[in-house]
């Protein structure tokens, strides 16, 4: 039996604008099943790499492939929405996708536990409901690949775990690819099958442990990092929030990084 077909693939692709050379030398392929993870400094790239994949850019040099008909969902790094404007959770995940029916929104929402958020306003909404409510439209296409830009931001690091284990599970229910951009490997180690390390070129990649003590990683992020029990008696709410919960009380480790920054 054949191999599935790569979802997206780049060959040796580059991008050059203004006599600025962006990105060189890049070679990468999405696979149905399987989390990437791309990660680099501020400025390596990855946005520019990832509006080249979804083919909103072209390149100067090389190919994108895409499957036919591919279907993505796509999480953006923020979302700004004007306070003033009155719209529900329900009537976002509508947008662009008006055979929506309510019926299906509430277990669209349901499915990234943020069910009670459907009459919600969206303006009044925290980092980590925001989130959730993304990454529920996100899934709600039913995609093949799903494209997560950042997708913890404005969450709590409790909550990002829980974040990232959701993600896992979306991955596993939907049979989908991911591809996660992030700019800190040691938040997504546990929740990811390959990484990327871009900083305008792909420096290394492969597992996660393997990438974390390449020399090229070390040398972009540095290697103080510490890693820290949470004793975790405790649940987070959407916001983020600690709500105390007696049936909960096991303990997991996450990884504290103390890296040099990027500028």
């Amino acid at each position: 039996m054949n191999p599935p077909q790569p979802l997206i693939t780049a060959d040796n692709i580059a991008l050059q604008v203004g006599g600025r050379q962006l990105l060189k030398d890049i070679t990468v392929e999405l696979s149905q099943g399987e989390i990437v993870t791309l990660i680099g400094p501020n400025g390596a790239g990855k946005t520019t790499l990832l509006r080249l994949l979804l083919g909103l850019s072209q390149p100067t040099q090389g190919r994108v492939w895409r499957q036919t008909g591919l279907r993505i969902g796509y999480m953006p790094q923020r979302l700004h929405i004007d306070s003033s404007m009155p719209m529900s959770v329900e009537r976002f995940l509508q947008l662009g996708h008006p055979a929506m029916k309510p019926e299906q929104a509430q277990s669209a929402l349901d499915r990234v536990g943020a069910g009670q958020l459907s009459g919600a306003s969206l303006a009044n909404l925290s980092g980590g409901e925001m989130q959730r409510v993304l990454l529920a439209r996100a899934a709600s296409r039913k995609p093949q690949l799903l494209v997560l830009d950042e997708p913890t931001q404005g969450v709590d690091i409790g909550g990002q775990s829980e974040l990232y284990q959701l993600i896992a599970t979306l991955r596993d229910e939907l049979g989908c690819g991911v591809l996660l951009v992030s700019h800190d490997l040691h938040l997504v180690m546990a929740a990811t099958d390959r990484v990327l390390c871009l900083n305008q070129h792909i420096c290394c990649h492969g597992h996660p442990e393997q990438v974390s003590r390449h020399p090229a990683y070390l040398e972009l992020f540095g290697d103080k990092v510490a890693p820290y029990t949470h004793q975790h008696n405790h649940q987070h709410k959407l916001s983020g929030d600690i709500a105390p919960a007696s049936s909960c009380n096991h303990q997991h480790s996450h990884t504290n990084t103390k890296n040099k920054e990027q500028k």
